[in-house]
């Protein structure tokens, strides 16, 4: 109800529909849609688990906490004239919830985690109207400086190694060049994918349940550290730091 009033009140409604998207913003919303489905499924989770829910419980209901609260936001984008219901926006959160699912029901652990990072650019002074005035609403709308990164325990797939327990390597997937949702001629955007090495927070062990608490939530970021970006131009870029 809070997200329909703030959000949705200011726009026309319509019956409900849908939309294609596919192609827009080179897929960086559907990937946010992914991290997002997948996170809040992850906090889900942990918060009946914290309470002694049953483990399947916990899995299955926690779980989809972000697919049931995403399914939500689509039925109110299907009701607005401004947007419409999305079948690949529900594709990404089902992706994103049946990821943590998955793992959490087959490894009762998750080996492979959906991160973000991101950083200003450019492209939202261009059009802050879409891509964002303020510092808090260009981290948000602006695709062009988001990465969404898949990160895998290096020790988790190789246990009887003697690599450290929260070393992690990612691969990232971001783009640049967007000022429009959908590809103008000429407007020069391309793909990017990213390879940097990563910190599970989680498997950093402390006796403080406050420190648990707070490496839990910050897990869901991806940690600076130098990273290769693959350019679908043919470019390749070394960063010392990137985030």
């Amino acid at each position: 109800v809070l997200l329909d009033r703030a959000w949705y009140a200011d726009y026309e409604r319509e019956s409900m529909h849908s939309f294609n998207d596919g192609d827009e913003w080179m897929q960086m919303d559907k990937a946010g849609h992914v991290f997002s489905a997948y996170t809040l499924g992850s906090w889900g989770h942990a918060l009946l688990s914290h309470c002694g829910a049953d483990q399947r419980v916990a899995v299955w209901a926690g779980g989809s906490l972000g697919l049931v609260f995403l399914t939500g936001v689509e039925l109110l984008d299907g009701t607005s004239a401004a947007w419409g219901f999305s079948w690949w926006d529900m594709a990404a959160n089902v992706g994103g919830a049946g990821l943590f699912i998955g793992q959490q029901a087959w490894w009762k652990e998750q080996r492979l985690r959906v991160k973000l990072s991101a950083h200003l650019t450019s492209y939202a002074e261009q059009r802050p109207d879409v891509l964002g005035e303020t510092i808090p609403e260009r981290l948000l709308k602006d695709y062009n400086g988001q990465t969404i990164w898949l990160s895998g325990n290096l020790r988790s797939f190789a246990p009887k190694s003697s690599l450290p327990k929260w070393l992690n390597l990612a691969v990232g997937m971001g783009a640049e060049g967007m000022t429009t949702a959908a590809p103008e001629p000429g407007d020069g955007r391309y793909r990017q994918i990213y390879v940097s090495p990563d910190v599970d927070l989680t498997r950093i062990r402390t006796r403080s349940s406050i420190v648990r608490t707070v490496l839990f939530v910050l897990n869901g970021i991806k940690f600076p550290a130098p990273a290769l970006e693959f350019q679908s131009t043919g470019k390749v870029v070394g960063h010392w730091v990137y985030f």
